[in-house]
This record gives structure tokens, C-alpha cells and sequence, in this order.
């Protein structure tokens, strides 16, 4: 039995639709070869070919439009292979913010087929880059670029859930994607990871279903969540390998699937260029081993990424 079942008396309440439609899978993706070096249309084609094949999924996300000249590169690969994309707007710095902007009018334009939603910010509330009114204010900014499209914004579950993200969903915002991640909570597979990430991703879309006094005038999705494989590093009692990870994707992800809510996974492929990190904890982090599959696009061995029907 998926661990959705344990939390779907709770989840019921606030969204008893939920339950009959299978949540949407995809995968964050991200711009640049195992080297470092940017991709180009063909790399993303490869990847596109990697991630239906082995999942079915048919939708990515990014983070910034015009890192590697993202939007140039992926849109066209898109419109080649079936695929759906959320574009990213990267507001932390004015040269950021303008040069998403600018990659977003001069290609999402061109390709509004293609291009899913646009989401402005990657957890900027967590960090307390912008207040929610301010962040309203940079996603509107957006829009105006894109009015038809899809928009809104990426954040953690617990910005949500705090009441930090009111003004998003009072303002009219149309996206809001929550990240949940149980092993940054410390949570181990078998032994409270599933429920933990469950109830945070419920309690984030239960005070936006609220607060909207709607299940359905804000789309919503879990924007990230996953956990390292072998070679990663362990989080307290949070253990990064690759059997946890297959287990976590099978009962928890799979499980968010069958609950109704679209997931996205962090993220597709291992990648190897990125430098380590420094956690919350002040300890070395290992960025590198978080793929659903390895930098090659190859499987990874024992991680079936099939949820059952």
C-alpha cells in the first residue's frame, strides 16, 4: 500500500476532487552538459527522448530563460519531440531578472505552443529575497510580456502554509508550485520520509485552497522534491543511496501521483559539474547525485521510474 493512503482522510477534506484524477509527472531539467558545457537544441532532443521513454513524462521545468540560452535551446527541441516546458525568471538581481525578461520576449513568443507556464522565482519567499507583495509585483511584471501564459511562482511548502504567500493568492496568481523535500527535513525512507513530504505538500495546497476559498482557481503542484542517490550526501539520519531513492520515487512520488497532485521531480539527470555546497547545517553538501537517471541519460540500476497504474 503507497503511502498516499495514509494521509488521503486528511487530504479529502480539503479536496475531495483530488482523488480521481492521476496528478501530471515531470521533471526539473536543468542547462548544461555533465562538463559544464550549455546544451543545445539536439542535447535537449536526447534528453526529451531519455525522459518520455523511461517515465511517459511529457513536461519539464527550469529555473532561469536565459542561462545558456535556455529558452533558445529548449523551445524549438520541444516543439520537435511533443514536450511541454515551464521557463524560469530568475528576479534576485535586476541583470537577471531583465535578461530572463528579454529571452522571454524575443523566444517563449515564438513558441507559446510549447511554452506550459512561466514561473518567476525559485523559492526567493524561503530566502526572503522579496515580500510576497513584492514578488506579486515582479510576476505581473512578467505577464505583461506573456498575457495568456500561465504564471506564477515556485516556493517552499512552508511559506505557504505560514500565510508568507497570502498576497500571491489574493493577487490572482494562477500558478503556485510548493517544493518538498523530507530528506532536508531529516526524514528517512521507510521511517517518516513518505508521510512527512505528503502532509507538508498538504498543508501548502490546503491553505491556498483556503485562502483562494477554491480547489481550482489556482493551479497547483508540487514544484520539487527528490532524493540523492549513491554517491550523494547523507542528512543526518536522512541516507542518500540509490535504493532509497527508487523506494522514496515508488511510495512517495508515485504515491503523490495517485493522490491527485502533479509532481514535479528533482530533477532529471545527475550533474556532475556542479561544486559542492554548504547546507543549513554548515557541512559540505554533494549536488551531483540527485538524478532521477545519470548524466548520460542511462538508467540508474534498481530505479524503476514507473508508477504503477
Amino acid at each position: 500500500m503507497r503511502a498516499a493512503t495514509t494521509i488521503a482522510s486528511i487530504a479529502l477534506v480539503v479536496a475531495p476532487a483530488l482523488a480521481v484524477t492521476k496528478g501530471t509527472l515531470g521533471f526539473a531539467l536543468g542547462t548544461k552538459l555533465a562538463d559544464g558545457s550549455c546544451k543545445y537544441t539536439s542535447d535537449y532532443e536526447a534528453d526529451f527522448d531519455a525522459i518520455k521513454s523511461n517515465t511517459g513524462s511529457t513536461i519539464v521545468r527550469g529555473y532561469a530563460a536565459s542561462d545558456c540560452n535556455c529558452a533558445q535551446q529548449i523551445l524549438p527541441a520541444a516543439k520537435s519531440k511533443g514536450f511541454k516546458v515551464i521557463l524560469g525568471v530568475w528576479p534576485d538581481t535586476d541583470d537577471s531578472f531583465n535578461a530572463d525578461k528579454l529571452a522571454l520576449s524575443t523566444y517563449a513568443t515564438q513558441y507559446t505552443d510549447q511554452v506550459y507556464a512561466v514561473t518567476v522565482g525559485s523559492e526567493t519567499l524561503y530566502r526572503g529575497n522579496f515580500t510576497g507583495a513584492e514578488l506579486l509585483e515582479k510576476i505581473q511584471d512578467v505577464q505583461a510580456i506573456l498575457p495568456d501564459t500561465l504564471m506564477g511562482t515556485a516556493d517552499s511548502w512552508n511559506k505557504y502554509a505560514d500565510g508568507t504567500a497570502d498576497a500571491l493568492i489574493k493577487g490572482g496568481v494562477k500558478l503556485l508550485m510548493a517544493n518538498a523535500f523530507s530528506y532536508w527535513q531529516g526524514k528517512e525512507v521507510g521511517a517518516g520520509a513518505e508521510y512527512t513530504y505528503l502532509d507538508d505538500v498538504q498543508q501548502a495546497m490546503g491553505h491556498i485552497q483556503l485562502t483562494a476559498g477554491s480547489l481550482d482557481s489556482i493551479e497547483f503542484w508540487n514544484g520539487e522534491t527528490g532524493w540523492p542517490t549513491t554517491g550523494g550526501t547523507d542528512y543526518g539520519v536522512a541516507t542518500a543511496g540509490t535504493d532509497l531513492a527508487a523506494a522514496y520515487y515508488t511510495q512517495a512520488v508515485c504515491g503523490m501521483l495517485d493522490w491527485g497532485v502533479n509532481v514535479f521531480y528533482f530533477e532529471a539527470f545527475d550533474e556532475p559539474w556542479k561544486p559542492a555546497s554548504v547546507g543549513d547545517n554548515g557541512a559540505a553538501e554533494d549536488e551531483t547525485h540527485w538524478g532521477a537517471m545519470n548524466a548520460d541519460r542511462s538508467l540508474k540500476q534498481g530505479f524503476s521510474l514507473q508508477c504503477s497504474s
